[in-house]
């Protein structure tokens, strides 16, 4: 198993930055695939960006390229996304995923955080 906690959710006026972090445990965290999914108030949840076990290649979904940047920590377990130039339309519920294959499709995934909330205020 993998527990996935995410942390570093908030509210930010447009055109901020805030940096959201997911910690992972279990014994094989450190060799999944990794990423970012969200969900927006009444809209499916959506893929945002995911990263391979060695943090090598990413892949973004075009509403956070150039503005996002996903990264990941080896030593800890953990995975980051930075994201600035924050937009009104990118508030929503971030949950981190984790899985021996990654995807921009949710149903690929084994493991989920609990989410963590990101408010653009205009």
């Amino acid at each position: 198993q993998v527990q996935l906690v995410e942390s570093g959710g908030g509210l930010v006026q447009a055109g901020g930055s805030l940096r959201l972090s997911c910690a992972a445990s279990g014994r094989t965290g450190s060799s999944l695939v990794m990423g970012w999914f969200r969900r927006a108030p009444g809209k499916e949840r959506e893929f945002v960006a995911l990263i391979s076990p060695s943090g090598y290649n990413t892949y973004y979904a075009d509403s956070a390229k150039g503005r996002f940047t996903i990264s990941r920590d080896l030593a800890k377990i953990a995975m980051y996304l930075q994201m600035s130039r924050l937009k009104p339309e990118d508030t929503a519920i971030y949950y981190c995923a984790a899985g021996p294959y990654g995807s921009s499709q949710d149903g690929t995934w084994d493991y989920w955080g609990q989410g963590t909330q990101v408010t653009v205020s205009s």
